[in-house]
């Protein structure tokens, strides 16, 4: 599920130049725009996992499959609330109601450094931190929901291999024009970030977060599959990204701003609809705890290729050139002319439509 996405192409990527996997199936609400890339040789379907009837159709696709990868996901429409209820909620309920039903032995969800609990920046927490999220960030909320969820289920279905994949923020190019989509807007002239310039950084000592490039993200989940593992596992790569990390990459002046202040801009921006990233985000990135790689490491035998800061440089010229993929999640950002028509004609940023 969420195949066509930014982790589930680079998962597409990573299992197509595996041996060992005989068949791929692809679930996504719709079909990828293209048929070549990560795309190719791939069984599709279309379907909502939201929806009433999803568990039963589910149920059907997985007879006989050996792993279930679980990434659907949404974070917009930020203002329909309830949508993304249904998708990641309802929708991780039905699918792993229905790979209870068919028998799978190996189901791996996409969770996120974002499921933890608050933490002290100066640390690093382990994967038995409390995943109960961040009162205040819904994206947050839904995390920790759907780890308590998983941990119903590894009680009740022993038999079931459960694997968890924390991951910090998942950088890739082919996700510049969908990760401009959700967090920034139409309004935003990205095309000066091809100047490799950040002038202006906010910082303060808790606005420190981790990053991965997706394909190492994507690396960890088919390692944990194949290595029989199970549980959950931090995934993330150094640096720590902050203002002056970030700065002195990108030429940028770090600017002591009280994370209050930045929430009460993202409130109002988002509140007059012009731009889609709601306050509780400013709050996770504030609270979310820095996390140990090591059980990664020593079990999976996983390490990232690229480091934090190449994989956001990536994203930064992907954005600056409105790149992305062969998918509607991941379709190419359109001109300018084209991005304001399209908020005349009703899609506000935050808004069903926008996603």
């Amino acid at each position: 599920m969420g195949a066509t996405g930014n982790i589930g192409t680079a998962v597409l990527r990573r299992l197509l130049n595996t041996g060992e996997v005989d068949e791929i199936t692809g679930v996504a609400r719709r079909l990828p725009l293209e048929t070549g890339g990560p795309y190719q040789g791939v069984r599709w379907h279309t379907l909502d996992v939201g929806a009433p009837d999803a568990a039963g159709e589910l149920t059907n696709l997985f007879a006989g499959a050996g792993a279930v990868i679980h990434l659907a996901w949404q974070i917009q429409p930020s203002h329909d609330r309830a949508q993304l209820r249904r998708t990641n909620i309802t929708g991780t309920a039905n699918t792993i109601a229905a790979a209870v039903a068919a028998s799978v032995p190996t189901l791996a969800v996409a969770s996120s450094a974002g499921a933890y609990a608050r933490a002290p920046k100066d640390t690093r927490v382990d994967e038995v931190w409390p995943a109960t999220g961040v009162p205040g960030s819904t994206y947050s909320e839904d995390k920790a929901d759907v780890e308590a969820l998983l941990d119903r289920v590894e009680m009740e279905h022993r038999q079931m291999r459960i694997i968890r994949v924390r991951n910090g923020l998942a950088f890739q190019r082919s996700a510049a024009a969908e990760i401009a989509r959700l967090f920034i807007g139409p309004f935003a002239p990205l095309g000066l970030l091809r100047l490799g310039r950040l002038p202006l950084l906010p910082w303060d000592s808790s606005l420190r977060v981790q990053a991965v490039h997706s394909d190492d993200v994507a690396e960890a989940y088919v390692r944990a599959i194949l290595a029989e593992a199970r549980g959950p596992f931090n995934i993330a790569a150094e640096p720590v990204l902050d203002a002056q990390t970030v700065g002195a990459r990108f030429h940028g002046w770090a600017v002591p701003t009280p994370p209050l202040l930045l929430r009460g801009a993202a409130a109002l921006t988002w509140t007059a609809r012009l731009q889609p990233t709601e306050p509780g985000w400013i709050k996770l990135a504030a609270a979310c705890p820095l996390m140990s790689c090591r059980r990664a490491e020593r079990e999976l035998g996983w390490r990232p290729r690229t480091d934090a800061l190449d994989a956001l440089a990536e994203l930064l010229d992907g954005m600056a050139r409105g790149e992305g993929d062969g998918s509607v999640p991941l379709r190419e950002r359109p001109a300018a002319p084209a991005r304001l028509l399209a908020v005349a004609r009703g899609g506000l940023p935050g808004h069903p439509g926008d996603d």
